[in-house]
């Protein structure tokens, strides 16, 4: 049986320097995005494009949301195998082409992460796990271009 779940939220843009969209440099890409119950998140686009690099970006959102994704799947798988984790950190990198019209894609994402776990003797388990991890994460499986995980995992005590 097939589940479907909606995500809806409120993207606006709060850009509108006074001029509108009059001129390419007349407006700012600020925008925030909001879902009931939630905290704002302050956007632009990236700076490359007139944004706020102080603001998370487009790009930066679709590479933390493939990373969020495979790291709650991964945390899920060990804790049903019984791997205790007890640290996870990633450093995605996601590389992006523009081609001479100004589109763009991606042409790949790597994730990164750092993973702490309790025993020595689940290291292959660990290491295992992000292959599964990988194969569930629903972010991943909606990508047109290669997602890739190069994980490090670290033994806090040798049990």
């Amino acid at each position: 049986m097939t589940k479907t779940h909606v995500y809806s939220l409120a993207v606006t843009w709060t850009g509108n320097l006074w001029e509108g969209t009059a001129s390419y440099r007349a407006y700012s890409r600020n925008h925030n995005i909001q879902s009931d119950g939630k905290p704002q998140i302050h956007c632009s686009s990236d700076p490359s494009f007139r944004g706020d690099p102080t603001r998370y970006n487009p790009e930066e959102l679709l590479v933390a949301s493939l990373c969020a994704c495979h790291m709650l799947w991964y945390l899920h798988l060990c804790a049903s195998a019984g791997i205790v984790v007890t640290a996870y950190v990633d450093n995605p990198v996601g590389v992006m082409e523009e081609a001479s019209d100004g589109s763009g894609r991606f042409t790949e994402v790597t994730l990164k992460p750092h993973v702490t776990i309790t025993r020595s003797a689940d290291i292959e388990a660990a290491i295992r796990l992000h292959n599964e991890a990988h194969k569930m994460c629903f972010v991943a499986n909606s990508m047109n271009f290669p997602v890739r995980h190069s994980a490090e995992i670290i033994i806090i005590s040798s049990q």
